[in-house]
């Protein structure tokens, strides 16, 4: 669902006669409403476990995609908002629950997680270029919406555990000063860049790809799918290799990956570029979110847990502005390739604090 506006933007942007900070707003929309719902999700997994958030997303999801079918600009906005909040209630959960069930293997555990999440990923562009052609396109959204309340379901009846309770007063306490340590700013402004950066490239690319294809043919409605699966495979084999590598020093390697591939992507004049190089900045990125899901114990100690919620939120913020931003660049310069160097300075910045903070650890936290 985090990956879906991308894909279905290209043809929202025609039905509702959207410029590009407009269909920006968009992605604003999706993400800012993300962050009522991570607040929400903080809430509910305190008080009653992982379960109802969880629950309730799927539900969001399910109501926000119906919405979404033959919707005017006003409705279709709203409905974004809805399945945007069921993001918010979703992510943190999932991603804190498999984490708190695998002290050990945090990274490799989240990365197997994110990996399942990108194959929806990966085959919603293919799902909607196959059915665009004939306007069939609502078949595929209520799909997902029966996809999202089988989910619900599940999640009903399996056996998870409240991971997330603990009333304690010393569960509530965060020393004075937390907020103010640097590796708790670092970590989120890596929240907030990451995100930010991810859907920045996913969400248009294929308006990107349309534009160098000048609209012909189909291929560019596919170019999110070489993104999501190159950085679906990159999730895939991550857990092998943080067997034998450190965590920063996997997330160094892939940033320098992205980075290098976003500004390719910057000087595509073709379809095989462009491809090339989405597929390149997926797999850079692809264990970069996972890796910093398991810096907030490492790098923030038994307080990270408290911080959580803030992260998520955080991460959230960047992905309703940097998106839109790639929108107002692009509407002001007439030129979406000047509004994509958003991402390329979020990879430089994420670069630059991963590579300043390789060695942190959790007793550096007050420094």
């Amino acid at each position: 669902m985090t990956t879906l506006l991308g894909p279905m933007l290209p043809l929202l942007s025609a039905r509702w006669s959207l410029n590009d900070i407009q269909a920006g707003y968009l992605f604003t929309a999706q993400f800012a409403t993300s962050i009522a719902g991570v607040a929400l999700s903080t809430f509910l997994s305190r008080r009653y476990g992982y379960r109802v958030p969880l629950i309730l997303g799927q539900a969001f999801f399910a109501v926000g995609v119906v919405l979404l079918v033959r919707a005017n600009w006003a409705l279709g906005t709203f409905a974004i908002c809805v399945y945007g909040c069921g993001q918010g209630l979703t992510i943190p959960a999932s991603n804190l629950l498999i984490s708190n069930l695998n002290p050990q293997s945090r990274a490799a555990a989240l990365n197997l997680l994110n990996f399942s999440w990108g194959i929806g990923a990966v085959g919603c562009p293919f799902a909607i270029a196959a059915l665009q052609p004939s306007h069939q396109t609502h078949w595929f959204l209520y799909g997902v919406a029966a996809a999202a309340v089988i989910l619900a379901i599940a999640f009903g009846m399996a056996p998870l555990r409240a991971a997330g309770q603990d009333s304690t007063a010393e569960a509530r306490r965060v020393e004075q000063g937390f907020w103010l340590r640097r590796l708790v700013v670092v970590l989120g402004l890596l929240f907030f860049i990451y995100v930010g950066v991810e859907n920045s490239i996913g969400g248009w690319i294929s308006s990107y790809a349309r534009r160098i294809s000048h609209g012909q043919g189909s291929v560019w409605a596919v170019t999110p799918s070489f993104f999501w699966g190159a950085l679906l495979a990159g999730r895939a084999l991550a857990p092998v290799v943080l067997r034998k590598a450190r965590e920063t020093n996997v997330a160094v390697a892939g940033l320098i990956l992205a980075t290098s591939a976003v500004a390719l992507l910057l000087s595509a004049h073709n379809m095989s570029w462009v491809l090339m190089a989405a597929s390149l900045a997926g797999l850079g990125l692809s264990a970069v979110f996972p890796i910093t899901i398991a810096m907030i114990p490492l790098w923030l100690g038994k307080p990270g847990e408290r911080a959580a919620g803030v992260m998520f939120a955080l991460s959230s913020m960047g992905g309703a502005t940097l998106p839109w931003m790639v929108g107002a660049i692009s509407n002001r310069f007439q030129s979406l390739s000047i509004g994509l160097w958003v991402p390329l300075v979020g990879s430089m910045a994420m670069l630059g604090l991963y590579y300043g903070h390789r060695n942190s650890k959790a007793d550096a936290a007050a420094a």
